[in-house]
């Protein structure tokens, strides 16, 4: 476990489980879903984990890719989908670190559960007031390959927590849990405790807030498409900054162009990176 400090904040990354945030705090008050890093079976049950080289689900966990098709794994229990990417279910390497800043690196081989290979890098910063990600992801395979990157944070939904962020537009959710049709949306500005949402928003500014009793925290990435997910049954609410829209790959395969989905095409050698960056202060 590496343990960041700066100021009044406090974050601890398990690098063994998908190189996840176990836990983040402003003084003993947790802004993500926080816990001991030894009590987590998964990355699923942690605070925030990276998406790489997707996020959301690939529909039947099959991917279909310059006319070849390729099974996936179904790696989320019964779901028969592919889901938030392959980074999650493996150990990362801690490649430097100090009281502030942690560098990850995850090396992904080609095998049954994503068919190209890739180097991924993660750098989390703890500044006074913000926690700092970047993430970098390296097309390593001999093809162009498809590609996508976010993050997946659980913030702790408290009795007055409210959302609020512009969009242009917002995917509707099948039962299956895949994108139907994109209608027009101006995001959100609502209370949480009976929100019922999870839909893929895209015309996103970058910048999101959430507050409530306790802080204010303002989610910026330079990602423009933006996953939310609580119900009324959930004691956290899920804002996910991503590349592309979900399920993309499919809908590429289908005839719809990937720049509009958001979806990347790295040549070999390629590279993109993200950002996220959480600001955290005390409720006024």
């Amino acid at each position: 476990m590496v343990e960041l400090v700066a100021g009044e904040l406090r974050c601890e990354i398990e690098p063994r489980l998908g190189g996840c945030i176990s836990g983040f705090w402003m003084g003993d008050v947790p802004v993500l879903r926080s816990g001991p890093a030894s009590e987590l079976a998964s990355a699923r049950q942690s605070g925030s984990y990276a998406l790489v080289p997707f996020s959301n689900r690939i529909a039947n966990a099959s991917l279909v890719w310059d006319g070849t098709q390729h099974p996936l794994v179904r790696n989320n229990g019964d779901e028969p989908h592919a889901i938030h990417g392959v980074g999650w279910q493996r150990p990362w390497s801690v490649l430097e670190s100090d009281a502030q800043t942690a560098m990850l690196s995850y090396e992904h081989k080609a095998d049954s559960a994503w068919p190209f290979a890739f180097d991924c890098s993660h750098t989390i910063r703890l500044r006074e007031g913000a926690l700092e990600f970047t993430l970098a992801l390296t097309n390593q395979s001999a093809q162009a390959a498809p590609a996508g990157l976010g993050w997946h944070p659980f913030f702790v939904k408290r009795s007055r927590s409210r959302i609020a962020f512009d969009a242009t537009g917002r995917w509707e959710m099948g039962p299956d849990k895949l994108p139907t049709v994109r209608k027009g949306s101006r995001g959100l500005d609502s209370d949480c405790a009976f929100l019922d949402v999870d839909h893929c928003f895209d015309g996103w500014d970058g910048v999101a807030h959430l507050r409530d009793e306790a802080m204010h925290v303002r989610i910026r990435s330079s990602l423009s498409r933006l996953v939310v997910f609580t119900n009324d049954t959930r004691d956290h609410i899920a804002v996910e900054p991503v590349s592309h829209v979900n399920n993309a790959v499919h809908l590429v395969s289908a005839g719809a162009k990937a720049a509009d989905l958001g979806l990347r095409v790295l040549a070999p050698g390629e590279t993109m990176v993200a950002q996220m960056t959480l600001e955290v202060e005390p409720a006024r």
